[in-house]
């Protein structure tokens, strides 16, 4: 049953043993996809999606497989329950409204005129294009269809299986996808494992130690302390801004947003550059001529045990990166940028760049930078999978 399926799934990359096939079937006997589209999609999920990262990949193969199957499902019990709690529901969907930004004119616009039909309506409508109630086209009840309205109890009407897995709701699971700032905290995590234990007066319970012990003297309990542990990860972090990266400025807010809130640093510093870092570092994006700290004094203020991450696209005019820059304060060619980015690689042994463009494999004009660093630096790309793997290259041992 539904092999070509079976099939589809492995080839599009989800890794579906044939134990795992033989369960779902086993579940099917039982009754436990209770005959409907939805529930088989639910239950095939449930035994053969092994990861959430995997949860968008399986909506789109069974989207894809079951595409043309018709839906001939009765409407579910919920949309038959007139306007559940309406008052609950009103009360929480206009906080979810505000707190997503719905314009407050429009909004209270849709309340006074939602309090006038309450007072008029006396019985349930199902729907229509006046009163409140379901199936309808005005812009109050639910199971309907209205561009600017208020959906009030109920669940949306078209729920089969295959509008379920077009709605995509898991692709923010997915490693390969770009960062938000839960993902990037998630990521700055790991480097926890870098923090120390101390030597303290002050203990703190070992959780792990308790539970071992415990279990080894035959459920009596055993508590056990350690010193508490320390953060001693240092972290100088580098941002290119303005120009080609104007396009990520929202991508980079939050990894800048996250590294701040992150409480698993000692410290943590951030400066910025256009394109390449030459002799002169900015302390903000704006890059303001009047906040600007030398790269020879980064080098000599932070020392090797500073974990350091680049981040930019490497995009640049080819003769940026290899040719001198005019110092105007000394009025001389000074070094190129290739030639402070090799002096940063020497100085700072933990050091990865961040890049929200892949690497491209025949790179034209404007990829040659990026090919070229690419060579020359550990580069990974500005996804989930991506930073986790930037992080586990910082904790390396060198």
């Amino acid at each position: 049953m539904f092999a070509a399926f079976f099939y589809l799934l492995r080839q599009r990359g989800l890794d579906v043993s044939l134990n795992e096939w033989m369960t779902l079937l086993e579940g099917m006997e039982k009754g436990l996809h209770h005959s409907t589209l939805t529930g088989f999609y639910h239950l095939c999920r449930a035994v053969v999606v092994k990861s959430e990262t995997e949860f968008d990949r399986f909506d789109q193969v069974f989207l894809e497989f079951f595409k043309d199957v018709p839906y001939t499902g009765e409407l579910p019990e919920e949309l038959m329950n007139w306007l559940n709690h309406p008052s609950d529901d009103l009360r929480r969907t206009v906080e979810e409204l505000r707190g997503a930004g719905f314009p407050e004119e429009d909004l209270e616009t849709l309340l006074r005129r939602l309090e006038q039909k309450l007072k008029e309506q006396t019985e349930e409508h199902n729907g229509g294009r006046y009163w409140v109630g379901t199936q309808g086209f005005t812009p109050w009840g639910n199971s309907g269809w209205h561009p600017n309205g208020l959906r009030i109890g109920g669940e949306s009407m078209h729920r089969t299986a295959m509008a379920v897995a077009g709605e995509r709701k898991f692709r923010d699971f997915r490693k390969d996808n770009t960062l938000d700032t839960r993902q990037f905290q998630m990521a700055f995590r790991t480097l926890r494992q870098l923090s120390a234990q101390e030597q303290s007066t002050e203990k703190e319970l070992d959780v792990d130690a308790t539970i071992h012990d415990t279990c080894e003297n035959a459920g009596r309990l055993e508590i056990r302390y350690k010193n508490p542990r320390k953060n001693t990860v240092k972290v100088l972090m580098l941002m290119d801004s303005g120009g080609s990266m104007d396009y990520y400025s929202g991508l980079c807010s939050q990894l800048f947003q996250a590294a701040t809130r992150s409480n698993h640093f000692k410290e943590l510093h951030t400066y910025y550059f256009h394109n390449c870092i030459y002799g002169d570092l900015y302390n903000g994006p704006r890059l303001w001529q009047d906040g600007k700290t030398a790269t020879e004094w980064l080098l000599q203020n932070f020392d090797a045990s500073y974990k350091v991450i680049i981040v930019g696209d490497a995009a640049m005019n080819p003769y940026e990166l290899r040719e001198k820059q005019f110092d105007w304060r000394i009025q001389r060619y000074g070094a190129s940028g290739l030639e402070w980015l090799e002096l940063l690689k020497k100085h700072f042994p933990y050091l990865i760049w961040m890049n929200p463009e892949p690497t491209p494999t025949q790179p034209g004009f404007w990829g040659q930078t990026h090919y070229q660093l690419s060579q020359m630096f550990p580069m990974f790309q500005l996804t989930a999978e991506g930073l986790e793997t930037g992080m586990k290259r910082l904790m390396a041992r060198r």
